[in-house]
């Protein structure tokens, strides 16, 4: 059946003065950003979702200082803790084919592990609420003179070494919340130990591959490439210098991941399609952890809330599921703000920047934004 006129006419104009909607705050969410356009320096990959469709997405400054690559939508960047959300989906995973369960304890994973293990559960590492030691605290310190190429980076199965050196934990477990990459790289253990197959292999497998996150790579030096690869980068005075790797940056489960913003975009999707995980499934990763005291906070001390690689608290009012990533050379956020149906990720190749500044500064253009307003 044919339109009328009139009303074709009404649905062209509205189609005009959204777009232009768009393009102004197009315009406002880039001026955020002025800063960074260069061809001389590292920058970001910026990128705003609604319902699923990119509204705003851009690249500033370059990959690296060799090749003076623009960064682009398909630019990876390492993702730091940002990998810890697909940590929890591959434990989330196991435990949807049971093969696993979130009570089971770290000795029944590890039975060689010390006796502390025992009361250390699936659940309490996912939580942070382990009491796991540091293993960044319990490697041998270098010599001070010594550059950070020449230390030698610790793997997954040396943090697993030194844990097992332990005789206690910090806290007893599940009382006190307590970021934890020793929690998060032990859960990239268990993932291997009970799937029988690489944790980088598990994810590619389960994750990456069903999502066509063709590009995306549990990064392992000497064993996998990172394609269109944006290198770390720390200003010294007026000058950069390549900062891309340190002693803990060839661990995985707490932050081994690189991907794009084209790759996330699929994974934003997967979330909201629950094309992994049932939504009841998916259930326990945003469930707020409770503990008796030392209540999850954000980097900035404010109060906060933490489910399984997610942090949970909201933003003015507004629910939201986010994390942040903080490792040298690399800052990354991403933001989703489902009942708003609003993603925005912010990936930085550089220390002097706050991705999740930037990210929120964008979320405040976007978030209740509509045509007219």
């Amino acid at each position: 059946m044919k339109l009328p006129f009139a009303l074709l006419v009404g649905v062209s104009v509205f189609a005009q003065i959204n777009s232009a909607h768009e393009v102004a705050t197009a315009r406002q969410a880039d001026a955020i950003f002025a800063d960074l356009k260069s061809d001389h320096a590292p920058g970001a990959a910026v990128l705003v979702l609604r319902d699923g469709r990119a509204v705003f997405e851009r690249g500033y400054g370059l990959t690296d200082l060799r090749s003076l690559h623009a960064i682009d939508a398909h630019t990876n960047f390492r993702l730091a803790s940002v990998t810890k959300q697909f940590t929890a989906m591959a434990v989330m995973l196991l435990v949807h084919d049971g093969k696993l369960r979130y009570e089971d304890r770290l000795t029944d994973i590890f039975p060689d592990f010390p006796a502390y293990g025992k009361t250390i559960t699936i659940r309490h590492m996912l939580n942070h609420t382990s009491g796991l030691l540091d293993y960044e605290d319990l490697m041998a310190k270098p010599n001070p003179n010594t550059s950070l190429e020449k230390i030698p980076q610790i793997h997954d199965a040396g943090v697993l070494e030194l844990l097992e050196q332990q005789t206690s934990t910090k806290f007893a477990p599940g009382i006190k919340w307590e970021y934890s990459n020793s929690g998060y790289v032990l859960l990239g253990l268990v993932v291997q130990k009970v799937s029988g197959e690489s944790s980088g292999d598990f994810l590619r497998g389960r994750i990456f591959a069903p999502l066509h996150m063709d590009k995306t790579v549990a990064y392992e030096a000497g064993k996998n490439e990172v394609a269109h690869r944006a290198y770390g980068h720390t200003k010294n005075g007026k000058n950069w210098r390549e900062t891309d790797q340190s002693p803990t940056s060839a661990t995985l489960g707490d932050g081994g991941v690189y991907s794009s913003l084209a790759d996330l975009t699929r994974w934003d999707q997967a979330l909201r399609n629950h094309a992994l995980l049932s939504e009841a499934e998916m259930r326990p990763a945003l469930t707020p952890v409770k503990v008796l005291t030392g209540l999850p906070e954000e980097p900035d001390g404010k109060p906060a809330a933490y489910g399984f690689g997610w942090f949970l608290n909201p933003y003015k009012g507004h629910a939201r599921m986010w994390h942040y990533g903080e490792t040298i050379g690399f800052r990354t956020s991403i933001q989703r703000f489902v009942g708003d149906r609003l993603t925005v990720i912010v990936l930085c190749n550089r220390t002097d920047l706050e991705a999740r500044d930037f990210a929120l500064k964008l979320v405040d253009v976007y978030l209740d934004e509509s045509p007219g307003r």
